[in-house]
């Protein structure tokens, strides 16, 4: 796991999960913005995913419970693409909510992930 690239993509996802909530709030349905916003967290969790199976093999192997991360990693790889799906199958402004939520949800689970690689726990 490499520190500033957790730190882009929690910033990220607090933005789109304040940006879809508000929205959603105001009356906006899923569109492009709010499920593509979801997208690019899902590509950027792809990427931490990648960064995580190279980083032990290049030196910077996680100094907490590496079960515990990895589970962490599959589990939150699940969260934009349920929502997604929820939005799809739900065509109101409070599946939009719901896109924010787990924009939340998923910036919450990269910084338990960031705890247990540098082992602040």
């Amino acid at each position: 796991m490499i520190e500033w690239f957790m730190w882009v993509q929690l910033v990220l996802a607090v933005v789109i999960g304040l940006f879809a909530v508000v929205v959603g709030f105001v009356g906006w349905k899923p569109n492009d913005y709010t499920v593509g916003s979801l997208v690019l967290v899902e590509l950027l969790l792809i990427a931490q995913l990648v960064v995580s199976l190279v980083a032990p093999a290049v030196g910077n192997p996680p100094r907490g419970n590496v079960l515990e991360f990895w589970v962490y990693g599959v589990s939150v790889l699940l969260v934009p693409p349920a929502t997604i799906v929820w939005a799809l199958i739900d065509r109101t402004r409070w599946s939009t909510v719901v896109l924010g939520a787990g924009a939340f949800t998923v910036a919450v689970m990269l910084y338990r992930m960031y705890e247990i690689w540098f082992a602040l726990n």
